[in-house]
């Protein structure tokens, strides 16, 4: 039998290293197959090649119908794919991490068995809350009154700004229908968050099972990442979405999170702060190194690669 044409695998070291550049793509309504060591990205408007060395993180939006042969690129250049919803506000399934080291799963790993390392990195989530603060000299049960009246107040600015009646945060897991149209909003925004925050950490071949703050579940670092974006996003989004009249108020939400986390580049601060949270220095500041390419109305996907003469 012929050999079948295409990209030889290449050596490990020859791989980009997950500490010199993460690159995630986001990708929908397209379909994607492999033309020599090369993603060819197809849709209405054409085909664009897309060099596989180029890209760390490949997310799959509603749409995007992938080939075998286009896989096989993909896992022979170490590049992690991720299924997700729109704009990543679900996260569905993922393949192979971002790299074959395991040294930021161990470095979690660590951190969450050491009890000192442990709350240091729950301090430095507090901090990344109140930006500026001494939180220093607080004891955990008084760092969480004060993430307490954080939200409560977050809640309360939200409510008086859309003019909304607020009776508190009340909703049933099993009956989303039974939340009046504001709990149904967070709801439906909260998971959108926990989404993306999910697909972030299994991107960086973190474990989503092992929090800091939250303990015990098996998303209990995603609910760690989510809560530290909640009060700017979710919380804001809910109140103002259910201030209008909506036919689907979930499906509203969706949409207008979704627009809010491209606006607020939440996918980059996100690898960053998770980078930072993990990183073994207490002082070092969080590093700007997440390079994104993120495929919003074929807008901002340039960073110095050469896509071929097709466009997005």
């Amino acid at each position: 039998m012929n050999e079948i044409p295409g990209m030889k695998k290449p050596e490990l070291q020859a791989l980009p290293q997950i500490k010199d550049r993460l690159t995630f793509l986001y990708l929908e309504k397209c379909q994607i197959n492999r033309r020599d060591s090369a993603l060819a990205v197809i849709d209405d408007e054409g085909v664009v090649l897309i060099p596989a060395a180029a890209i760390s993180v490949l997310l799959l939006g509603p749409g995007a119908a992938v080939t075998h042969r286009a896989m096989e690129l993909a896992g022979d250049a170490g590049i992690s794919i991720l299924w997700v919803g729109e704009h990543g506000v679900r996260y569905y399934a993922s393949g192979r991490p971002l790299t074959h080291r395991a040294s930021l799963l161990i470095r979690q790993a660590k951190m969450v068995s050491d009890s000192k390392q442990h709350l240091a990195v729950v301090r430095k989530m507090y901090g990344l809350r109140f930006p500026g603060e001494d939180l220093s000299r607080l004891t955990l049960p008084q760092l969480r009154g004060r993430e307490g009246s954080r939200v409560r107040a977050a809640y309360k600015r939200s409510a008086e700004e859309w003019g909304i009646d607020w009776n508190g945060r009340e909703y049933d897991h099993e009956d989303f229908l039974s939340g009046d149209p504001v709990n149904q909003a967070l709801s439906a925004a909260n998971v959108c968050l926990y989404g993306l925050a999910h697909a972030v950490i299994a991107a960086m071949g973190c474990s989503p099972g092992l929090g800091f703050i939250h303990v015990g579940h098996e998303n209990s670092f995603v609910y760690d990442i989510a809560d530290l974006y909640k009060a700017e996003t979710a919380i804001p989004i809910a109140f103002e979405m259910s201030s209008k009249p909506s036919e689907d108020l979930p499906s509203q939400v969706r949409r207008r999170v979704r627009d809010v986390f491209a606006e607020k580049k939440l996918l980059e601060r996100m690898v960053r702060d998770i980078k930072w949270l993990l990183s073994d220095d207490e002082n070092e500041k969080p590093d700007e190194d997440a390079v994104m390419l993120w495929n919003n109305q074929r807008e901002a996907v340039r960073n110095g690669i050469s896509y071929g003469k097709g466009r997005f």
